[in-house]
């Protein structure tokens, strides 16, 4: 049975992973659902974002982690959008995925410190496809 994914990346606190969200929503997306493709959407830009009606965003976005059967967090870009949807999940019992390049940032301490989440630190894509492959138990 296909999983409900709510993958999270940073929108409005910067945009320079978005072509890797969307590569890794596309893998995602070959065997599961990602709820939220639209994190991967590279034809958005961060001030196009911020016109949208931020009421509107939030209630979608609780619906959507509600819905999730687990969230693949992207965190190398610092978000803090991302940091309230992996609270919102983490309350809400849904299991965490967060994922970093380590080389490029220093994950929060608010993170990396709790229990719940698990942290996966990454150098490529490749390797951070890989963990994905076990976490949605693809052969």
């Amino acid at each position: 049975m296909k999983k409900k994914i709510y993958f999270a990346g940073s929108i409005r606190g910067g945009r320079s992973d978005a072509s890797l969200y969307q590569e890794i929503i596309a893998f995602i997306n070959e065997t599961d659902t990602v709820l939220t493709e639209q994190v991967g959407d590279l034809s958005r830009s961060v001030l196009e974002q911020a016109r949208d009606k931020d009421e509107q965003i939030y209630l979608q976005d609780i619906s959507w982690l509600r819905e999730s059967d687990l969230v693949i967090a992207e965190c190398t870009v610092p978000s803090l959008g991302v940091g309230y949807e992996l609270a919102y999940a983490e309350k809400y019992n849904k299991p965490v995925h967060v994922f970093y390049r380590p080389d490029e940032t220093s994950l929060s301490a608010m993170i990396k410190g709790d229990r719940y989440y698990s942290i996966h630190p990454y150098h490529t894509k490749e390797e951070m496809k890989e963990k994905i492959c076990k976490i949605l138990e693809r052969e």
